[in-house]
């Protein structure tokens, strides 16, 4: 069941062939790629607030979200670990986990050093004949590792890249008995971050604006066949904005824009025995299919942002808009929340996020909760957990002074 629902995940959509291209504009055509699990929100303090993540201030989960903002992070040294059970609605036993770190380095720390794992299990999956006789089990897994260096460039600027290991077994030749491999690939990004403060109605904020664009790589085949899908590049643009109420209090709110940088499916028609496209009397066409194009990488990520079959307005639609906001007492308690917006043809994901934190000394615990619009929705009561340790106040605590 869980290959299931990730597999239909990663291919195209079919429709069904009572469609037609009148109004393409408000045909359902979901974006799909491999290796989906590079996009899930690996921290709880992002998660609880929509999803942004990409101008927030650093922490040890900047990585996933911007390497450039990471040059400004303001301890030498952090770790951060988190989990969280995935599709609950539809499997008991996925779980994705999420490892990273990093350490100031360079003159005067202007340099950033960071890595991180994420590794996403499937579960067990059990296997069939036609007759439903047991062929085995499997235990399907992904994983990414990624290293990444960022740099101060001014007071007010940095820009960072990283390069990923993708590897992805959905499953064994083994389980199958098919020539079926497991899915690897290389991936980088590029990203930028720029802050500085502002006074607005003589209120001070102290603002930020990023830019990144994630997982730029080979696509990912999981046979011999020449048929390549893409992965999920990203292009990931925002602002954060954050300000005192007093000495005690202070609040922040941002927003964050998302589209892949994919190659929308294209509409495959009925087609007359001459194998021309079947045009009916009121001049339309039957859709009876959609189909990915196999372009190059670099020709895919260009042609993403005007090949939409309905035109401009299907490529705004291609845009995920992330809000959030975020509130801290004695920067010790955070409380957090956010809301998600797809449209409803490209996927329809709407939810809320809640979330909270507490950070004393030398770790911190954050929590976040996903409550989507629709019942019964794959990602209802999601819940995340992210732990993370300050190795400044753990070496404090030692005896030593920090680097």
């Amino acid at each position: 069941m869980a290959l299931t629902a990730l597999l239909s995940s990663q291919i195209a959509f079919a429709q069904g062939g009572l469609q037609t291209d009148e109004n393409l504009l408000g045909q359902l055509n979901t974006i799909t790629t491999a290796v989906p699990f590079l996009t899930i929100t690996p921290d709880a303090r992002a998660a609880g607030m929509g999803d942004i993540g990409v101008a927030t201030s650093p922490d040890a989960n900047g990585l996933h979200w911007n390497p450039g903002k990471m040059a400004f992070i303001e301890q030498n040294a952090g770790l951060s670990l988190g989990a969280a059970p995935w599709l609950r609605r539809l499997v008991p036993d996925i779980w994705f986990y999420y490892l990273s770190g990093y350490s100031k380095v360079g003159d005067k720390g202007r340099g950033t050093v960071a890595g991180s794992l994420r590794y996403f299990s499937l579960g067990n999956i059990q296997f069939t004949d036609e007759f439903g006789n047991p062929q085995g089990s499997d235990e399907p897994k992904e994983f990414a590792f990624d290293l990444s260096y960022s740099l101060q460039l001014s007071k007010k600027f940095s820009f960072g890249i990283a390069t990923r290991y993708i590897n992805s077994r959905l499953v064994s030749q083994r389980a199958t008995n098919v020539d079926i491999r497991p899915g690897q690939g290389v991936a980088g990004d590029m990203g930028a971050y720029y802050k500085d403060k502002i006074k607005i109605n003589g209120r001070n904020y102290d603002w930020a604006f990023g830019a990144s664009i994630t997982n730029m790589g080979t696509k990912i085949t999981y046979t011999n066949a020449a048929n390549r899908d893409f992965i999920p590049i990203n292009l990931r643009i925002g602002t954060f904005w954050e300000t005192e109420i007093d000495e005690h209090n202070r609040i922040g709110f941002g927003v964050d824009f998302n589209k892949l940088m994919v190659p929308t499916p294209q509409p495959l028609y009925l087609q007359n025995g001459s194998g021309q496209d079947s045009i009916f009397d009121d001049g339309t066409r039957q859709i009876v299919g959609w189909t990915t194009s196999d372009a190059p990488v670099l020709s895919g990520m260009f042609s993403s942002f005007g090949d939409a079959p309905g035109g401009f307005r299907e490529e705004m639609r291609e845009f995920i808009t992330n809000v959030g906001m975020e509130y801290w007492y004695d920067d010790a308690f955070a409380i957090r929340a956010g809301y998600f917006h797809e449209s409803e043809t490209k996927g329809g994901r709407k939810y809320l996020t809640l979330g909270a934190g507490i950070h004393y000394n030398v770790f911190g615990l954050d929590i976040s909760y996903l409550m989507p619009f629709k019942n019964q929705h794959p990602l209802q009561n999601t819940v995340r957990f992210t732990l993370l340790f300050d190795m400044d106040a753990f070496t404090n605590q030692g005896g030593s002074t920090p680097r």
